[in-house]
């Protein structure tokens, strides 16, 4: 079987040096729809250097290198089609603050393989840290179609309860028809985000966005409106890929303030496609 959870789970983890610069913080906020309006001084902090604050889903991209979903596909008993293969989630927990450029130690490790009867989903867990200690934990949940049925252990549920009430605040992002293009540079090149014939192959009518740019984009929205333009403010952000997004489309995002005050709920449709569901997600914030 191409898939070897036992092999996955027991290989060592994977150590590696990764280092970054103000311009690859700025290129990566430019691939999540930062700068428009291009004057607007609540853009600038994100696309000028002289005033950078850093955006924490930046951490999924830092260092420019191998991206945690195919870098679990790189590991010992995982022996795949790049096809078959859909980023299904993403955790990010914030030790503090990113710098807004430096050098960090980061260690990867398979933690968990679950059988979902018709796909396998593997858990990549990155930890990262510098000088001066941790920096952020990423869990990537890559989910592999048509390696489930083993007999194995379903894992946990996902899907989290549909928020109550009205939101609190819709606000819409219109794409670029370019933003995979534009996002792809910041390191995660897997031509399904750019390739109509790889598309096609994997099923899709076109080139689809990457996932961690939906998840950049909801962010962004959220610490923009509700949580006051304070990236520092953002704890965690855990989120479940619901669906597909294509470049070029609207994304109408919902959000809901916790009733203890210390984070925001966040759903994300399509509006261009009778707001089909792309994410679900939670902010923890202070």
């Amino acid at each position: 079987m191409p898939l070897d959870a036992a092999t996955a789970l027991a290989a060592a983890p994977r150590t590696t040096r990764i280092s970054w610069t103000r311009q690859d913080v700025l290129l990566y906020h430019l691939g999540i729809g930062a700068g428009v309006p291009a004057t607007d001084p609540r853009e600038l902090r994100y696309t000028l250097e002289s005033r950078l604050h850093v955006l924490p889903s930046f951490a999924t991209v830092a260092g420019g290198g191998k991206p945690a979903v195919t870098g679990a596909l790189s590991r010992p008993g995982v022996d795949v089609d790049l096809a078959r293969v859909l980023h299904g989630g993403q955790t990010l927990t914030l030790h503090r603050p990113l710098p807004a450029e430096g050098t960090a130690t980061t260690t990867g490790r398979i933690v968990a393989v679950y059988d979902k009867g018709t796909a396998a989903v593997l858990v990549m867990r990155t930890d990262a840290a510098d000088a001066a200690g941790p920096l952020w934990t990423g869990d990537a949940h890559v989910f592999v179609r048509g390696e489930g049925g083993w007999g194995g252990d379903r894992g946990p549920s996902t899907r989290p309860q549909p928020p109550a009430g009205e939101p609190d605040l819709v606000v819409e992002r219109r794409l670029r028809e370019d933003q995979a293009l534009l996002y792809r540079l910041s390191g995660d090149l897997n031509p399904l985000h750019a390739d109509p014939e790889f598309a096609g192959r994997a099923g899709f009518a076109r080139p689809v966005l990457h996932g961690l740019c939906t998840y950049g984009v909801t962010l962004k929205a959220v610490v923009d409106t509700l949580l006051d333009g304070d990236v520092r403010r953002v704890r965690s952000y855990d989120t479940r890929f619901a669906g597909v997004v294509y470049p070029g489309e609207t994304l109408r995002i919902r959000m809901w303030r916790r009733p203890t005050g210390d984070g925001v709920r966040v759903t994300v449709t399509a509006a261009d496609r009778d707001d089909a569901a792309v994410l679900d997600g939670t902010v923890d914030a202070t």
